[in-house]
């Protein structure tokens, strides 16, 4: 691939080159994300979601008060990753999770007992719960109907997370970036 086919992504924590052809070049690289769809993602695929108890609404935004009925009965068919989103996502549509700054998911046998900042839980048919704990409430647990990508959120991480820079701007020279600064700027 030359030069002139690759394309530089800005992003929040700074320049990723990235072939343009590769679907996860659309994500800025969030490894505590992406290391818990990992780690989940084998245990909820296939399963069946029996129950939903949702314990504080107020997070970041507020939980749907239908989230329990419409997401209960459902079986999750992936689990994906969408910048900083988790997606669990059902026939139906897929519960939006942000983990916020302190935020996590916990995969734990349903009657293990519940700890401070324990907001919601999602039990499945294996007898294990989906736990999200989250001390400053900085998360989210949405339901989006189908196809999430148009969600609001997920919309906005094409829309206004990526710059493309062409090859002949990245340079050390003072005129570059002085002609990066000025496109910025406004």
């Amino acid at each position: 691939m030359t030069l002139n086919e690759r394309v530089l992504f800005l992003g929040k924590f700074g320049a990723i080159d990235h072939s343009p052809l590769k679907d996860h070049a659309r994500c800025l690289n969030y490894p505590k994300v992406e290391t818990t769809r990992q780690g989940i993602a084998p245990h909820l695929t296939g399963q069946t979601v029996t129950r939903v108890v949702v314990r504080e609404r107020r997070l970041r935004w507020p939980v749907s008060p239908d989230l329990e009925t419409v997401l209960g009965d459902q079986v999750i068919n992936a689990v994906e990753r969408r910048g900083k989103y988790l997606l669990l996502r059902t026939e139906h549509g897929s519960a939006l999770l942000h983990l916020g700054m302190s935020g996590s998911l916990r995969l734990l046998p349903q009657q293990a007992p519940l700890r401070k900042h324990d907001h919601a839980d999602i039990d499945l048919t294996s007898g294990y719960t989906l736990r999200l704990n989250d001390p400053r409430r900085f998360g989210a647990l949405l339901w989006v109907p189908n196809p999430p990508e148009s969600h609001p959120l997920l919309r906005a991480l094409d829309r206004n997370r990526w710059v493309m820079i062409s090859p002949p701007l990245i340079s050390t020279s003072r005129p570059a970036i002085a002609r990066r600064r000025s496109n910025y700027s406004s």
